[in-house]
């Protein structure tokens, strides 16, 4: 039995692990150093919290081609940042275009939409490996479609949508972006890709902690605030501001933990993006590779260098995939998930609902070890030896 003395991590679609050394000692220092309450007071600690807000704004409109930093919008995750703009956007009526790739975070506030207010869900063709046809939009949308929404990297398959592609065929209808997965790792460009809202979290591919995220917002665009409360400006009133970004932001923000995403993103300049794609991309192909070679095995996606993110999604026959994921964590040290990662609509696009599938996503911080050291478990596993 391989050793499982030094546990592998293998589930960064979740959240990224390893965090880099400079994301820790960033807010440690912040921790250390200042009160973290940004625009409360005049004070020095507080005009420093303020800077790191400011400058990380400033940061995420460059990474995500957006060119009015105040279009930016902390969050707390990326399903809040998707609550924002369903909520913020839809009216009764309304039609929604997506797909059957969708997480929760967009299915569960459509579905209650659906249900209250009326809105209309139409739904893209989805392959067996979880892509869709950027040709079909043109041939679902009416004069009622108000939003397209789009998973940029499924979280259960892999599949990478096209998005220029998608924002060249939106017409009148604005095209919403679930970055969850993508962000940190493939390019996103707003104003090249066309796109009008886009969500992201801070935990996973920009290598930020938990409890980061946010979204950004096209210029003429402006939505209703889903919380409101304190925002240290324009204190004299008793009504919400109006003004980007603030009429978004109640409450002390998360200073620590967007000083930490600052420290990821500078990570990521420093690294270079491609450098981090191409290394997690030959892992998943080495993945992919010695996958094929052991029997009883279903994987699914698309395959490496076809528009493929760093998820491999398989089924052991056999074994139950909850089975699969205590085994390989208890007796071999291996840390993957099984199940059906809050995307039962993605399960049932490709056949594994509702048993779900067993999920690796290798990282940047991963080693071609590791992947050798999983491929030999689940071939010991299958062999039954």
């Amino acid at each position: 039995m391989p050793d499982s003395s030094s546990p592998i991590y293998l589930d960064n679609a979740a959240t990224s692990f390893p965090k880099p050394p400079e994301v820790a000692e960033a807010m440690h220092r912040l921790l250390r150093e200042i009160s973290l309450s940004p625009g409360r007071s005049a004070h020095r600690f507080s005009l420093a919290a303020s800077r790191v807000i400011f400058e990380t704004r400033e940061r995420l409109a460059e990474f995500f081609g957006c060119q009015n930093s105040s279009r930016v919008v902390f969050t707390s995750n990326v399903t809040e940042a998707l609550n924002v703009g369903i909520f913020g956007l839809l009216t009764p009526g309304d039609q929604v275009l997506t797909t059957g790739m969708e997480h929760n975070s967009v299915m569960r506030p459509l579905r209650h939409l659906e249900k209250t207010k009326g809105i209309r869900l139409s739904f893209l063709p989805t392959s067996a490996i979880g892509t869709i046809d950027p040709d079909d939009i043109p041939r679902r949308l009416s004069a009622k479609t108000r939003l397209i929404i789009i998973n940029h990297l499924s979280n259960v398959t892999g599949a990478v949508a096209d998005l220029a592609a998608i924002g060249n065929r939106k017409g009148e209808a604005l095209l919403m972006v679930d970055a969850a997965q993508s962000a940190g790792v493939f390019p996103l460009d707003m104003e090249e890709m066309g796109i009008d809202f886009l969500a992201f979290t801070g935990h996973k591919g920009l290598f930020g902690p938990t409890g980061t995220g946010g979204f950004l917002l096209r210029e003429e665009l402006m939505l209703p605030p889903l919380t409101m409360g304190g925002t240290g400006s324009n204190s004299e009133q008793e009504e919400q501001p109006q003004g980007m970004p603030d009429c978004h932001e109640s409450g002390t923000p998360n200073t620590l933990g967007i000083g930490g995403l600052a420290a990821g993103l500078e990570f990521i300049r420093q690294t270079g993006r491609e450098t981090i794609r191409r290394h997690e991309e030959h892992l998943t192909s080495l993945l992919l590779d010695g996958l094929s070679q052991i029997k009883g095995l279903t994987v699914y996606g698309p395959p490496v260098g076809a528009g493929r993110g760093s998820v491999v999604s398989l089924t052991m026959a056999g074994r139950s995939v909850a089975d699969l994921a205590f085994l390989l964590d208890r007796h071999y040290g291996i840390m993957a998930r099984g199940g059906l990662h809050c995307a039962p609509a993605a399960h049932r696009s490709i056949g594994t609902f509702p048993q779900g599938t067993l999920r690796f996503s290798p990282g940047f911080f991963n080693t071609e070890a590791e992947i050798q050291a999983v491929l030999a478990a689940l071939d010991q596993i299958s062999s039954g030896s």
